[in-house]
Order: C-alpha cells, then sequence, then structure tokens
C-alpha cells in the first residue's frame, strides 16, 4: 500500500495525473492475464494482444 500512496503523492506533486489512466488499464490488462492463465478462456485473451 506504501508503493500506492508514493504513486498518488509523484502524480499530485508532479502534475502527471495523464499517466493514471495509463497505469489502471496496464493493471487491468495484466490482472486479466493472470487470472485467466490456464482457463479455456486464455487463447482468446492471448489474441487481444
Amino acid at each position: 500500500m506504501n508503493f500506492v500512496k508514493e504513486f498518488w503523492e509523484f502524480l499530485r506533486v508532479r502534475k502527471k495525473y495523464w499517466l493514471l489512466p495509463i497505469i489502471i488499464i496496464l493493471a487491468l490488462f495484466g490482472g486479466l492475464i493472470v487470472l485467466t492463465q490456464g482457463s479455456a478462456i486464455a487463447p482468446f485473451i492471448y489474441t487481444i494482444f
């Protein structure tokens, strides 16, 4: 949780709010790949990339 606080402070202080959507999308795609690994949906997820 400390990393999230530090990252939020970095965004707030340096006014880099445009990084937030990029990080959220990358985290969602990463979570999707991890959660579908080994399932029947996995071949369809990997075709996206």
